[in-house]
């Protein structure tokens, strides 16, 4: 698995990413429950999304997808594998 920095195409854990990454959603990991709640969230595989902030100390990360702004625990983040779009 390739995870440099915020290089084009590097993949890498939605919890890795830094404030500004634009990433797309490679995989949804994790249980059933994990898997629904992100659906429901409006997070699938193949979504493009922009990472707005990264809570300090373990905090959540605040991302947008589909013009949304979505909160996501540092925990349920560690289950989506995203890939980093070119610039």
């Amino acid at each position: 698995m390739n995870s440099v920095g915020s290089a084009a195409g590097s993949v890498r854990p939605l919890d890795l990413c830094r404030r500004g990454d634009q990433v797309r959603v490679l995989k949804i990991g994790g249980g059933w429950g994990i898997r629904q709640r992100l659906n429901q969230m409006g997070i699938h595989e193949g979504d493009p999304l922009v990472v707005r902030c990264s809570a300090l100390l373990g905090g959540p990360r605040l991302i947008e997808i589909h013009g949304t702004d979505v909160a996501l625990s540092r925990c349920m983040a560690r289950h989506i594998l995203v890939e980093t779009a070119p610039k």
